[in-house]
């Protein structure tokens, strides 16, 4: 590593290797404009799109319908290719019989096309490779709850690994998206909804992807979770001090801090502009303000969406010229809008240099790559182990750190000998436990038949073999999203007979309408999908103690069961090894730790809502109807008690300074856990309202009973920067109230006063919060 980033969470590897964007030295460079120097124009536009292998059936993307082949497998043979889209994740396929063939596919490029220059293989990877039989991780809003930066640089190491053993090169993951609403089905996809933990967390995707050689892509560039009502493909119409204070932060951290090497546009259209043809936002903010030097790639179909969604093209030839002029490198998951660049340029609409432009930047990234020499004449792997004791073991550790102990009346952990009753639609059902890109739920859903490829216990395999399967019960009482009650007898039966009443209910991940929660799944309430309250509330009827464990790629409205429950554990699809975490969280073998990474709302009708809010968004005296959640954003409960003390924070500080504070935290309860100390601050008087919270720092620590440590937080005062009423992003003299707690209660508090002159904020200012335990 050359070198290491110490931030909130420990020290980070930043990415190893040549600095990135442009090839090692004069020689490179001058070899990339060579090749670009010797092309057609027909060879220069093939750099620039994609081909994707795929029959009818497998829709994985939106409208994909609506599109058929761009062009065949033998034009390669004659101009190359840009990018091969989805190799092994489109279908169920032995990994490595598909390397045999991806081999032979880059091998003919290099020798049956006239540059000879193989294809970047980009994949999906959100909760691990896309692929079949390989390991599925937590969903990113798990990897929020977890609050552990190391051990998602970690996990994205090895995902990393992977792909590049199988010949991939870019992963189309880090989602960056802040959550705003969470009707909005992709609410499982993303991080948390503020942006400092989406930046820092996702920074550490990119570190841990990039360590391997494998590009991560940032998604999506920009906006995209501030649709209206939390609709999918919906409008956005966002202040711009509200996108460049929260919606762009994360995208920013993870180029600046992160060298992010490639960047996906969103399909949104922001304030009637579309982002596929908005130089504003691929050229002016990403490049000219951030410094990217990557490549910007299409969301699947959404150069074509210019002409068929926003209808701000006239035809495919018009948006393919719209995006490529706004700074859209490369068009996935085909060529179906750039293949018409050459008539363009023929008929004088188009100057050739824009396509010069976008090319130069592939080449670069394939010789950063290393495709510019490679011959593909070894031997492919023979086998690969994707789902390793490795992979296991950090998909263990991510799940048991994310699961979040919402309340607990004593009910948790469940006393030895208790007979216990597993009830609900989420208890005994594999994909239960993954988000909307696993594979799973994503892919081999359409291939019926087809095993999981993985060992994947469910929930009451993990509880029977976590506390005896004599004392364990089970009915399911009913599906995730229908009216069907039939089963609501046998499960008050089942509840009636035992301790305890544990029901798992929640989500099932899918895309298109096909799921309760996903791409394309969006919802028009927040209560839980189908009948499944009905069910927790006719259980709780019988008397007997329910402990009520939701599986969810989203926040519910469950405020009536926290009033009700003996206990509520919330589980953001856990991954492959989630299950025997909730079953570790129920027994007490594992002490729970998570913290939720967004609010549990009250009802459908406060949102969208963010903790971040100002003084108004709050509700109270001015309104009769209050946005407060139910459990706010870092809440979370252990087995055992934390104690803070001697916060101390200096009276004054520069505005171009730092803010020291230091915390001293005390595990006073009987058994070992994990502590999130969460560091929150709130400008008291600014020249724009500012939030009444916002999270400047945290780091997860382990303590012992009775032991004590002391957490150190170096804040950089950029983290209290924002856009004045001039848009310049600056940081202002003034108090600054501090606390540790959450981001509603305060365990410790304290004041410092930013003093000197107001002060603007740069690319090369510091944006992450440093830690240290002594």
């Amino acid at each position: 590593m050359t070198e290491v980033h110490a931030v909130v969470g420990g020290p980070v590897p930043a990415q190893a290797g040549p600095v990135h964007g442009r090839p090692d030295g004069h020689d490179g460079e001058a070899r990339v404009r060579d090749l670009l120097g010797r092309m057609t124009i027909e060879e220069k536009i093939a750099q620039l799109v994609g081909f994707w292998e795929k029959s009818d059936g497998e829709a994985v993307a939106p409208l994909q319908g609506e599109f058929g082949d761009a062009f065949k497998l033998e034009d390669f043979s004659r101009h190359g290719l840009g990018h091969l889209t989805r190799a092994y994740g489109t279908r169920p396929l032995d990994a490595a019989q598909r390397a045999s063939w991806l081999w032979k596919f880059q091998r003919d490029l290099v020798t049956g096309t006239r540059l000879g220059i193989p294809a970047i293989v980009h994949e999906e990877c959100l909760t691990g490779l896309s692929a079949w039989k390989a390991a599925t991780f937590p969903t990113p809003l798990a990897w929020g709850a977890a609050f552990d930066p190391e051990l998602v640089t970690e996990m994205a190491a090895a995902i990393g690994a992977s792909m590049r053993a199988l010949g991939v090169h870019q992963g189309l993951s880090p989602v960056l998206d802040v959550i705003r609403d969470p009707r909005w089905g992709r609410v499982d996809e993303c991080i948390a909804e503020d942006p400092y933990l989406v930046g820092t967390i996702g920074t550490s995707y990119v570190r841990g992807l990039q360590s391997q050689g494998v590009h991560a892509t940032l998604k999506h560039f920009a906006g995209y979770s501030a649709s209206r009502a939390g609709r999918n493909f919906a409008p956005v119409h966002v202040g711009r001090r509200e996108l460049a204070d929260v919606l762009l932060l994360p995208f920013e951290m993870a180029i600046i801090d992160g060298d992010a090497r490639s960047v996906m546009h969103s399909y949104t259209e922001i304030d009637g502009v579309p982002v596929a043809a908005d130089p504003t936002m691929l050229t002016g903010i990403l490049r000219d303000q951030w410094g990217f030097d990557g490549t910007v790639v299409a969301d699947y179909y959404g150069v074509a969406f210019l002409n068929l969604l926003h209808h701000v093209a006239s035809d495919h030839a018009d948006a393919a010229g719209q995006a490529l002029t706004a700074g859209l490198d490369v068009e996935l998951p085909t060529g179906d809008a750039y293949l018409t660049l050459g008539e363009s340029v023929r008929a004088g609409k188009l100057d050739e240099a824009l396509i010069d432009r976008a090319v130069l930047r592939v080449l670069r990234q394939k010789h950063d790559l290393g495709l510019l020499d490679a011959t593909f004449t070894d031997e492919p792997p023979q086998a690969i182990d994707l789902d390793s004791p490795e992979h296991r073991s950090i998909a263990r550790r991510l799940a048991e750190e994310s699961i979040v102990l919402v309340a607990n009346r004593d009910a948790l952990p469940l006393p030895a000998g208790r007979r216990v009753a597993l009830i609900g639609p989420n208890a005994d059902r594999q994909s239960a436990l993954f988000g909307c890109y696993s594979f799973l739920n994503h892919v081999l859903v359409q291939h019926p038949g087809v095993e999981t490829g993985i060992e994947v216990p469910t929930v009451l395999d993990a509880v029977r073999a976590e506390l005896g399967g004599d004392l364990v019960t089970w009915a399911r009482g009913c599906d995730v999203d229908n009216d069907d009650r039939s089963g609501f007898d046998e499960a008050v039966a089942t509840a009636s007979g035992a301790d305890v009443a544990v029901l798992v209910v929640g989500d099932h991940a899918g895309l298109f309408g096909r799921g309760t929660v996903g791409e394309g799944c969006d919802r028009d309430d927040l209560e839980l999908p189908g009948v499944q309250r009905e069910l927790v509330e006719a259980v709780l009827e019988t008397g007997t103690p329910v402990v009520l464990v939701l599986v969810t790629g989203r926040p519910y409205a469950v405020d009536w069961a926290l009033s009700r429950c003996a206990a509520v554990v919330q589980a953001f699809f856990p991954g492959e090894e989630g299950a025997g975490a909730i079953a570790g969280v129920l027994s007490g073998r594992v002490n729970p730790s998570g913290r939720l990474p967004v609010s549990l709302p009250r009802s459908a009708g406060a949102q969208p809502y963010s903790y971040l809010h100002p003084t108004l968004g709050a509700g109270n005296e001015v309104t009769n109807l209050p946005a407060t959640p139910v459990a706010p954003f870092g809440h979370g409960l252990s087995y055992t008690t934390f104690a803070y003390s001697e916060l101390t924070v200096p009276a004054t500080t520069p505005t171009s300074g730092a803010v020291g504070v230091t915390v001293r935290v005390t595990n006073t309860g009987a058994v070992a856990g994990d502590d999130v100390v969460q560091l929150y601050g709130r400008d008291v008087v600014a020249s724009v309202t500012r939030p009444v919270a916002q999270l400047l720092g945290y780091r997860r620590v382990h303590l012992e009973p009775g032991q004590s440590v002391t957490v150190e937080l170096t804040v950089p005062t950029t983290r209290l920067a924002f856009s004045d009423r001039t848009f310049i992003r600056v940081v202002e003299p003034g108090d600054v109230e501090l606390w540790v707690g959450t981001s509603a209660r305060r365990d410790g508090q304290a004041v410092t006063t930013l003093v000197g002159d107001t002060v603007p904020v740069t690319t090369t200012s510091p944006r992450w919060t440093t830690t240290e335990v002594r």
